[in-house]
């Protein structure tokens, strides 16, 4: 008997979508769009007057809902799903899931570093430049970029492999329950949808409408209008065409 698996999502950037019982589009969903605000965030910083304080203060709050997104969904990993997959990997398998953790470990900091900057460049800044800062913030991106290009491109290649070897899509989605959805409010989903679906294809957002239920069209579109858009277009408005 042939046992069928569901077909993985491959979006621009990423670097495999490894075969098996689980499906794990929502996965690939979210590292596309981490890819795509890394992305932005080097193109535009270095394009963005260093005097121009409203579309900093429109940048550091972007880049904080940016890194609230990241940081939830990798304590959504680091809490549920390395913790299930290590108790069942074999020994050759484990140290891709160790490393999974230490990258997240060594990412944070960065994370932190950079919405600094941002916060510094948003307001006053006394007597350092604000050349000098905006120079020092787009070094601190390249690196977040490159190095969170790294752990997911690892994650990709060689995590999920473990994962679709150990894990069935009932468990995907009880931890998802427990570990990502469980403190998800309206708020934050009208903020997430539409941050997701940026940048995506007709035919991709079709097929994700299509599973996850027409509501979710609903809440793009409202979400679109109040939380996302505007933010967009004060945040990025030196963005590079």
């Amino acid at each position: 008997m042939t046992t069928i698996y569901p077909e993985q999502l491959m979006l621009p950037g990423q670097a495999a979508a490894p075969g098996g019982p689980v499906d794990m589009t929502i996965m690939y969903l979210m590292h596309h769009a981490f890819r795509r605000d890394l992305d932005r965030f080097a193109a535009t910083v270095p394009a963005t007057p260093a005097d121009d304080l409203t579309t900093w203060s429109a940048l550091a709050r972007r880049w904080d809902r940016f890194s609230e997104i990241l940081h939830h969904h990798h304590s959504g990993e680091d809490a549920g799903i390395w913790p299930f997959l290590l108790e069942r990997a074999h020994p050759a398998e484990r140290q891709a899931l160790h490393a999974m953790e230490a990258e997240h470990s060594k990412i944070d900091p960065l994370l932190a570093s950079c919405g600094e900057l941002f916060g510094a460049l948003a307001g006053p800044v006394g007597d350092r430049s604000r050349e000098e800062l905006r120079a020092g913030l787009a070094v601190r991106l390249a690196e977040t970029r490159e190095l969170l290009g790294a752990h997911l491109r690892h994650e990709e290649t060689e995590a999920l492999v473990v994962l679709q070897r150990h894990m069935t899509q009932e468990d995907w989605e009880r931890i998802e329950q427990e570990h990502f959805k469980s403190n998800e409010t309206l708020g934050y989903l009208l903020y997430v949808v539409p941050w997701v679906a940026e940048g995506l294809s007709k035919q991709v957002l079709d097929g994700v409408f299509a599973e996850a239920g027409q509501g979710f069209r609903v809440v793009l579109w409202i979400g679109r209008i109040l939380k996302f858009r505007r933010l967009e277009r004060r945040a990025f408005r030196y963005a590079p065409a």
